[in-house]
């Protein structure tokens, strides 16, 4: 049997061969982007089956638009305004079987073999994956404790500037570092990006799960040229298993990305949909996000004050004002991955820091997810891993 090239280059992400190691219950794991499943709202969900299969059970069973549900669009939109401040209606907005599926898309409709998209170092490492099978060039662009350094990006583009044909960027409690871009940041980005004429794609799945400080204008609320690419997504915000995400952007962009879904699932389940739509109708959304962030905020409290506690000098870490993750800096010369099978001996599970460069490299860091674990067993896992840190220091 012979393969094609694009599937003998496809690479298995780590997070989902670590995911196989914690389904373990003995395993304390900081390494997948879980929601809590305790808070998914699935009494509130058994009502809302009911409706859904009562009202319109023939429509919710049966095949639907590719640009999906109108009411759900229309919901979107009035959220989009609420929570992101921009001005869309359903023309501008597409519904996508989670916000990977997005990522996948917009890099087939711009992307060529050899295009360069440019990306924050470190990056969202679903998105590296997503985009390897269009073989672009990455250029990293680096980034301080405020997201990307807007000098570094304008020397990027004088010298990529003809060649670039798309960007990346989570300006919002960003994966894997936790980081947020604040308004000077994002006002600079956006005067230099529109000296050109490629996409953004911004990527916010968290933006909704802000624990500290004030709201900050999403770059799509700053576009004035309509290149910036909205992606959001239910999964941080309602439950991960309905798959349900959305994607604002110019109706240009909106028609090939339509266009390519009807070649690559048709549709987003017609009954997730209605199940997303019908709750936002039934219950009050604004309210379960509370509760998610009342929880989170406790839990990376609790992460943070412990490794405070009882992590080694010279290890460092971000304190992010929302979200789900913080991003652990070990002294140079210590390997994240080097350390995994010593770690995972004590039960607990991280991310390495190298699978969220594109070229690699930066081996001294590691992702920790705050969201899904316990408290008790939040503090218990911070400690065992402190241990293997000191062992290791120690040498």
């Amino acid at each position: 049997m012979h393969f094609s090239d694009l599937a003998m280059n496809l690479k298995a992400s780590e997070i989902r061969e670590l995911l196989k190691l914690t389904t373990m219950p003995e395993v304390i794991s900081f390494a997948g982007g879980l929601p809590a499943p305790e808070l998914f709202p699935t009494e509130q969900l058994k009502k809302v089956d009911d409706a859904v299969l009562t009202k319109e059970g023939r429509e919710a069973l049966q095949y639907g638009t590719t640009e999906g549900y109108n009411p759900l669009r229309k919901q979107i939109a009035a959220r989009m305004k609420q929570a992101f401040m921009v001005d869309c209606d359903i023309d501008n907005i597409t519904i996508t079987s989670g916000s990977q599926q997005g990522l996948s898309m917009l890099a087939q409709i711009f992307i060529n073999p050899g295009d360069v998209i440019l990306v924050e170092s470190p990056t969202y490492l679903g998105a590296i994956n997503a985009f390897k099978l269009c073989k672009p060039e990455f250029v990293e662009v680096p980034t301080d404790d405020k997201g990307i350094i807007p000098e570094e990006l304008e020397k990027i583009l004088e010298k990529y500037g003809d060649r670039v044909r798309m960007m990346y960027v989570i300006p919002e409690f960003q994966n894997p570092t936790g980081i947020t871009w604040p308004v000077e940041r994002r006002k600079a980005f956006m005067d230099l990006i529109n000296q050109y004429d490629f996409p953004v794609l911004e990527d916010d799945p968290y933006g909704e799960l802000r624990y500290d400080g004030d709201k900050v204008p999403s770059l799509k609320s700053m576009d004035t040229k309509g290149n910036i690419i909205f992606l959001g997504s239910f999964s941080k915000i309602l439950m991960p298993g309905l798959r349900i995400a959305w994607m604002v952007a110019d109706p240009v962009i909106i028609d090939k990305v339509v266009k390519l879904k009807q070649a690559v699932d048709l549709q987003s389940s017609s009954f997730g949909q209605r199940q997303t739509s019908y709750y936002i109708d039934m219950f009050d959304l604004d309210e379960h996000v509370a509760k998610i962030k009342a929880l989170y905020k406790k839990r990376r409290d609790l992460m943070c004050e412990s490794m405070k506690k009882y992590f080694p000098e010279g290890i460092t870490f971000t304190y992010p004002e929302g979200g789900l993750f913080t991003w652990v800096t070990l002294p140079e010369g210590m390997d994240a991955k080097e350390l995994m099978p010593k770690v995972l001996a004590k039960n607990v599970a991280y991310v390495p820091g190298g699978p969220f460069y594109p070229h690699g490299g930066n081996a001294n860091h590691f992702r920790l997810n705050y969201s899904n674990m316990p408290e008790d067993r939040i503090v218990e896992g911070i400690k065992r891993l402190a241990d293997v840190l000191k062992e290791e220091l120690a040498k």
